[in-house]
């Protein structure tokens, strides 16, 4: 059951504080509650639950704000808790109407938090918190007090002009392109060990161990179908060879089939064990996953062995998050990382996440459908795409030839014998090669601040909203930085004003003409 509640944001004299005080309206929960879109988050969020029926459910401001405060901080679900128990702004931003010093939750719900909301939904809120954000940048710089001074409006109108780089003008030609789409691929690594095939049939082995005791513990009659084999020496066995740094192919090969052998053996004795009167209805429901995880595991380790391949189709690597896959990266640091590969697009400074898999794939088939994405959230495709060479193929480029968009890259073709046209092709190339920067340093961002780096989830579903909410933060955490720049660049404003030395004049030179470009480095 579910109970809507009143989402209007609760002004800071309204929040009471047993010790006393007010909260600091320049606090950046207390911005962001007026920037997350809390009631079109109960419109998604309130259908999900029985009118009558049940238990009432926690608000949508409390499961929401929790997991953005998580992911913004990079904390475990049971610290999360104590950090909202312990800190007035983060109640405030929660919906709370005062300070409690209680727990608002058991740790457990944010696993219920995150099934609660999908990938799609959280798309759909970073693009209206995006979209809110632009709104209230341009409120502020509507506010913006207008000079007297003829050279102070020429310089004002030119800062008033680069807005546009990031914000389509309102007056816009139909039909003309603008903007700029920036677009690569990652991958997000789970918090698995690497695998190796010798370590996940060790694995496997002792799981099925486990499985045939508690079926043997639980029917005493059936304990004739116990596979009679010395578990301490298949142990010995699988340490004898990991222990050694760079053990021979040979003795490799031969150590995997030893354990592949045990894993059968017990795979024939689970099935004796239930033809002899056993259920597997007493596991719990962990157990029976695994169970199925080591049979097709087995499967798998016996065509690489006797195929004599190196690859197979959705190759297990973890017997728990039997979601996640081998994605060949080819980096220095590590040439395999396993994860979700995910689609990323920059647009006009703003991080979206396009595409989520746990499967492989070529990147390069993405190029047109976010294009066409981009079209329909801003109304025209892009003026540019600056992409990495793999996106740069011949269907890509005949699509944006078609829609008259530049695709960064070289031309084809030779080089013109005009030494000045080549060389504004080589700077219109570099220029949009450091632009392309911007999504690199999204990626860094997100995994060294914002928990991409090794996603803790264990679910495939939960893994998939760590990754979205932390685009959403993201964006969010962009909008705050613009909004505090232009409060700096409004007191330097007032300040050249109300002392116009030269001094001032410099400070107002740059307030009118390089703010923006330090916005949207930001």
């Amino acid at each position: 059951m579910y109970r809507k509640q009143n989402n209007g944001q609760l002004s800071i004299n309204e929040f009471h504080l047993p010790f006393g005080g007010k909260l600091d309206p320049d606090n950046r929960w207390v911005l962001l509650s007026e920037l997350i879109p809390w009631q079109e988050l109960e419109e998604t969020y309130a259908p999900q639950f029985n009118a009558t029926i049940g238990a009432p459910a926690k608000p949508v401001r409390l499961a929401f704000g929790s997991l953005y405060i998580k992911q913004r901080l990079g904390l475990t679900d049971e610290e999360t808790v104590h950090q909202i128990r312990e800190n007035a702004y983060m109640q405030f931003f929660l919906g709370f109407s005062g300070y409690s010093s209680k727990a608002p939750f058991d740790p457990s719900m944010m696993v219920h938090f995150r099934k609660r909301y999908s990938d799609d939904d959280l798309r759909r809120i970073t693009e209206l918190v995006v979209q809110r954000g632009k709104e209230m940048l341009v409120e502020v710089i509507a506010s913006q007090p207008e000079e007297d001074d003829s050279d102070d409006q020429d310089s004002g109108n030119e800062g008033q002009l680069s807005i546009d780089d990031f914000i389509k003008p309102a007056d816009w030609p139909e039909g003309k392109n603008w903007g700029t789409l920036t677009i690569d691929a990652s991958c997000t690594p789970a918090d698995i060990t690497y695998p190796t095939d010798l370590k996940l049939l060790n694995e496997a082995r002792v799981t099925t161990e486990r499985i045939i005791d508690d079926l043997c513990k639980a029917f005493p009659g059936v304990r004739a179908h116990r596979p009679r084999y010395d578990r301490g020496k298949a142990r010995f066995h699988f340490l004898n060879l990991a222990k050694q740094k760079k053990p021979r192919r040979r003795k490799l090969k031969a150590a995997v089939m030893r354990q592949l052998g045990y894993l059968q053996r017990n795979l024939e004795a689970v099935d004796a064990l239930i033809a002899a009167g056993a259920s597997l209805s007493c596991l719990k429901r962990h157990w029976w996953h695994k169970l199925l995880a080591c049979s097709e595991l087995c499967r798998q380790q016996s065509v690489l062995i006797h195929s004599k391949t190196r690859s197979i189709p959705d190759r297990l690597v973890n017997l728990v998050q039997r979601q996640v896959r081998p994605i060949v990266r080819g980096k220095a640091r590590a040439a395999v990382e396993f994860g979700a590969k995910i689609s990323v697009s920059v647009q006009n400074g703003f991080p979206f996440l396009h595409r989520i898999s746990w499967d492989a794939y070529n990147e390069g088939g993405d190029l047109i459908a976010q294009a066409e994405k981009y079209k329909q959230d801003n109304g025209c495709y892009p003026e540019r795409i600056c992409a990495d060479r793999i996106y740069i193929n011949t269907k890509n480029r005949h699509f944006c030839s078609r829609v008259n968009i530049r695709l960064s890259g070289k031309r084809l073709g030779r080089p013109p014998k005009n030494p000045d046209v080549n060389a504004a092709h080589k700077q219109l190339l570099s220029a949009d090669q450091r632009r392309r920067n911007e999504v690199e340093g999204v990626f860094g961002s997100g995994k060294r601040k914002y928990s991409l780096r090794l996603i803790m989830a264990r679910l495939a579903h939960g893994a998939e909203t760590s990754i979205s909410m932390a685009f959403l933060v993201m964006c969010a955490e962009k909008i705050l930085r613009l909004l505090r720049l232009f409060f700096v660049f409004l007191c330097g404003w007032f300040r050249c004003y109300l002392w116009p030395y030269e001094p001032s004049r410099r400070v107002r030179r740059f307030s009118s003409t390089g703010w923006l470009d330090v916005l949207l480095t930001a």
